[in-house]
């Protein structure tokens, strides 16, 4: 198999429950597969975004949503869950051991919930609803795919097993989600939206880099679902119908 093709195989088979990847060799590591996070944003929102042209406001919004979380796993939805419920521990240490725990605790339950909430009300009040949701399902995974350049905060995990991307992936991925966002919702949808993911992302980075040491699997989903999030909602403010 072509080496970009195994990765994107990697990817999506790591990242979605699409059956794919699962028997690749030789291996690619996820780092250097970070490229194509944004594809892997859209084969799990394209169904979704489907559903929305034929079912456009809330009732669309809820079954879009809740079939993007079972093709992705509820990866990412875990690991906003997670940090959330980390984040009430006492020092780094306790921190990264909450997270590691499959139980979820209030925090994360609050978390989860309002951002999903979020979500959903974002998409059944947009008038481009599906292409917003294809967009920004992109845009926040290539913010993922930047985020693994941050050191990982502990030695073992996912956040240390990725690797480190190098430029080139990152910049590959960040020119795949914003040419295909662009040519989704156009350029002076893309100036409100993207902001807002960065801004979102920024401020999971800065509390990661603080409170952790560094960036782990469940910082990453975070980012994703913030990112998300924050795009979707600033879209919601700026055009709603």
């Amino acid at each position: 198999m072509h080496p970009r093709l195994a990765e994107l195989a990697l990817t999506l088979g790591f990242f979605t429950r699409l059956p794919v990847g699962r028997n690749l060799a030789p291996l690619p590591t996820l780092a250097a597969a970070a490229w194509a996070l944004p594809l892997a944003g859209l084969a799990v929102a394209a169904p979704g975004a489907a559903l929305l042209a034929l079912a456009p406001g809330p009732l669309g919004a809820i079954l879009a949503v809740g079939l993007a979380v079972w093709l992705s796993g509820g990866l990412h939805e875990d690991g906003l869950a997670d940090l959330a419920d980390g984040m009430g521990g006492r020092d780094r240490a306790r921190r990264l051991e909450i997270m590691r725990d499959s139980r979820i605790g209030s925090y994360g339950v609050l978390a989860l919930g309002l951002v999903t909430a979020l979500r959903i009300a974002a998409l059944a009040v947009l008038p481009f609803a599906g292409a917003a949701f294809l967009a920004l399902a992109m845009l926040s995974r290539a913010g993922m795919a930047l985020l693994m350049a941050m050191p990982p905060a502990r030695r073992d995990g996912l956040g240390a097993g990725v690797g480190r991307p190098v430029r080139r992936v990152l910049a590959a991925a960040a020119v795949i989600a914003l040419a295909s966002a662009a040519s989704l919702i156009g350029p002076g949808r893309m100036a409100v939206a993207v902001p807002a993911v960065v801004l979102a992302q920024a401020a999971i980075t800065r509390l990661a880099a603080r409170r952790l040491g560094g960036q782990t699997g469940d910082v990453l989903g975070a980012a994703q679902q913030a990112g998300e999030a924050a795009g979707l909602v600033a879209l919601a403010l700026a055009f709603a119908a």
